[in-house]
């Protein structure tokens, strides 16, 4: 067990079943969460685009956590309804957790300022980014493929309530995300106590993140401004496990910030610092 684990983290996924979207190598936090709820007793099926599987090492992943790869493009509904029926077939029972860790914006690859940017490109980043989430509730909900008490976290970022210009066309799927994830969660809780939630996480180095302009100075200033610095990914995931956990069975609904205290921070003793004449 990697050694920042708490040594009371020990099976608390044990017998439950899920579905993880989004690892593509091992700077994703989708991959980190695989590796930290194999570690925790959990077995799961791991999915990705086919596309993002051709670009990515997620067979490796596969088999270090003894998991089936079941290709899935999460915008469409007939490859989600495909990707429950055989993960509940695989997995012999309904599912108990979901991890949605998706995002892709072709503005921000394209390097569009947000004032002009393609609007086409701009429903690809919607479609792909949050309503894959709604599509995936669809129909988890309507084939009652999610047990009772199960759980669903989709990863955020603050930008859905701050302006952060670089992050472009993202911010608003972010925002969207976070209310699909309100307002399916009030549906599924009401339906089978299925619990909904958004983390919104510390700027981290993955693939994604690091194709957003001027990354790497962000990250530096925000690791500044939060009183515990940024959040690494394997503590994410190590939160995204509890929230899959019992020990999370009544929150529900929630934007759960997960940045080292960035999102209550309005300025710190070392960004005022760096502006301090010399």
């Amino acid at each position: 067990m990697n050694k920042n684990n708490l040594a009371v983290m020990n099976n608390l996924l044990k017998g439950k079943r899920g579905i993880i979207f989004g690892a593509l190598n091992d700077m994703s936090i989708a991959w980190k969460v695989a590796e930290q709820a194999h570690e925790q007793g959990a077995e799961f099926v791991l999915t990705n685009a086919p596309i993002a599987m051709r670009m990515g090492e997620i067979n490796k992943l596969a088999e270090k956590c003894n998991a089936e790869v079941i290709p899935a493009d999460a915008t469409s509904v007939e490859d989600l309804t495909n990707l429950f029926e055989k993960a509940t077939e695989i997995l012999g029972g309904k599912i108990d957790f979901v991890l949605h860790s998706i995002g892709m914006s072709p503005n921000v690859r394209k390097g569009k300022h947000y004032t002009n940017i393609n609007y086409n490109f701009l429903q690809q980043t919607l479609d792909v980014s949050a309503i894959s989430l709604h599509k995936t509730l669809a129909v988890a909900y309507e084939k009652d493929y999610i047990n009772d008490w199960g759980s669903v976290v989709a990863l955020t970022y603050i930008a859905a309530q701050r302006v952060f210009p670089d992050y472009n066309d993202m911010a608003d799927a972010k925002s969207l995300l976070e209310s699909i994830t309100r307002s399916f969660g009030y549906h599924y809780g009401v339906k089978r106590n299925v619990r909904i939630n958004t983390i919104s996480q510390s700027p981290t180095m993955t693939t994604a993140g690091s194709g957003v302009k001027g990354f790497s100075e962000f990250l530096s200033y925000s690791d500044q401004m939060s009183p515990l610095g940024n959040a690494p990914a394997v503590d994410c995931a190590n939160y995204v496990i509890s929230m899959f956990s019992d020990m999370t069975k009544y929150v529900t609904m929630q934007n759960l910030f997960h940045d080292g205290g960035f999102s209550n921070t309005g300025v710190s003793e070392k960004v005022i610092a760096n502006f301090e004449q010399k």
